[in-house]
């Protein structure tokens, strides 16, 4: 899912922190910045957006009076460097309110909840390639988008992956690639002869465990716990290849 943006604001390093931002994530994509509300309303005519940030105090039209005449109102998120703001901005139905300056933790935020709620609306435009098929016997790679690429993983040199809310980290012999993608969808991608996962935000490499105390898994120097939700699966794996 791409989620086509528009930011609108007056002052140009406002435009340039949000457009460095939106470059950080693949699933975005920015279609223009505006320094005006009627320049936004030209854009939005002509192009499809699906998030708009928004500036509030601006000069002319404010956010708040441009959305009252607006029609077919993309999703908004809010961007102001006054916290007075924030109830009358919630009342338009926004789905955050960031307070200049943004920090890229709380954009980060923001956008994960805008991108939730265009999933369950099913409003996104869908201009990302498919995702690769769940691999088979014929599999020992998958593809993932990270640092603006599309990078290629082989099963082989994975040790773990671990979740960091929406993203993931996996962990190869070599380097962590930063990807978005949830647990689930890991496990999805990844052979479950090789790979189980072992708590809320680990998935292991079978073959590459050194070694179980008690409930952690150690693979190299790295020391995984073992969540109680996934203990009984583990300890059966663990009986089936005689290991205790």
């Amino acid at each position: 899912m791409t989620i086509r943006c528009l930011a609108v604001d007056d002052e140009p390093l406002a435009l340039d922190i949000i457009e460095s931002y939106v470059g950080k994530l693949p699933f975005l994509k920015l279609v223009k910045t505006c320094s005006s509300a009627t320049e936004a309303m030209q854009v939005l005519q002509t192009e499809q957006v699906d998030l708009m940030f928004l500036d509030i105090e601006m000069p002319e039209l404010t956010g708040i009076q441009f959305l009252n005449i607006l029609k077919n109102q993309p999703l908004i998120i809010f961007t102001t460097a006054y916290p007075d703001y924030a109830l009358e901005g919630f009342n338009q139905d926004a789905v955050d309110y960031l307070l200049k300056p943004i920090p890229f933790d709380r954009f980060l935020k923001a956008v994960t909840k805008a991108q939730e709620r265009l999933q369950r609306n099913g409003k996104a435009q869908d201009t990302q390639a498919a995702p690769a098929p769940a691999p088979t016997a014929e599999h020992d790679f998958m593809f993932v988008k990270a640092d603006y690429k599309t990078v290629r993983v082989d099963f082989r040199d994975i040790l773990w992956v671990e979740g960091l809310k929406d993203y993931i980290i996996i962990q190869t012999k070599d380097q962590k690639i930063i990807t978005l993608l949830s647990m689930n969808k890991a496990m999805e991608k990844l052979p479950e002869s090789k790979f189980l996962r072992v708590h809320r935000s680990f998935i292991v490499a079978l073959q590459k465990i050194d070694s179980i105390e008690k409930s952690r898994i150690r693979i190299g120097n790295k020391e995984i716990p073992i969540g109680e939700v996934y203990k009984d699966q583990f300890l059966k794996w663990v009986e089936e290849n005689n290991i205790q």
